[in-house]
């Protein structure tokens, strides 16, 4: 395992997400902010270690594996942190979703890099740009706050079921590109 800031980075997020997890059940009326502020915090880690690793040249099988593990850990505490905070129906569905989709997807592409066609299901454009939508949701989630007069929990909970709609979506996308890979799996070998 190498050490470089990239690395770093991603060992940053995993140790934020227990702070994240403590600030939000405070009842402190600060400690929603400062939950917020941690979770955008590495969310920006997220983006900026993958962006460093790539223009540096810092990339390694390490990296690989441990921000993508980073990514999902802190995702699924912060959704079941917010649902604890909001113990609805209308927000357990979409946490639900994505977090189901999180660990079906990662199951898929642990088997395609098992068979040697892990490219099938490398992130696209639709995986990121739900990644965004879901980044935005969860940090108005946690804020829970009106600001300006308009409710961030309310716009985060929009956001949350369109990362949802996303979320599911993409899982398409790579489940139909795995689609050979899962036909020809299931064929018995001589």
């Amino acid at each position: 395992m190498r050490f470089n800031l990239p690395n770093t980075l991603t060992w940053i997020r995993i140790i934020l997400i227990p702070v994240l997890g403590l600030m939000f059940l405070l009842p402190e009326a600060w400690s929603n902010p400062i939950a917020a502020f941690v979770f955008a915090l590495a969310a920006i880690t997220d983006w900026l270690d993958g962006y460093l690793a790539r223009r540096w040249q810092q990339t390694s099988t390490f990296g690989a594996f441990l921000d993508p593990v980073a990514d999902k850990l802190i995702v699924a505490v912060a959704l079941i942190v917010v649902l604890t905070g909001e113990a609805s129906v209308t927000v357990a569905f979409p946490v639900a979703v994505i977090i189901g989709r999180e660990i079906a997807v990662s199951a898929l592409r642990e088997w395609m890099a098992e068979i040697g066609q892990r490219t099938h299901v490398s992130v696209g454009l639709m995986g990121k740009i739900k990644t965004v939508a879901q980044m935005v949701a969860i940090t108005l989630l946690l804020y829970e706050a009106p600001l300006l007069g308009l409710s961030m929990f309310t716009f985060g909970l929009w956001l949350l079921y369109l990362a949802a709609v996303l979320t599911i979506y993409s899982m398409v996308i790579y489940l139909h590109a795995a689609w050979q890979a899962l036909k020809e799996g299931d064929e018995p070998r001589a």
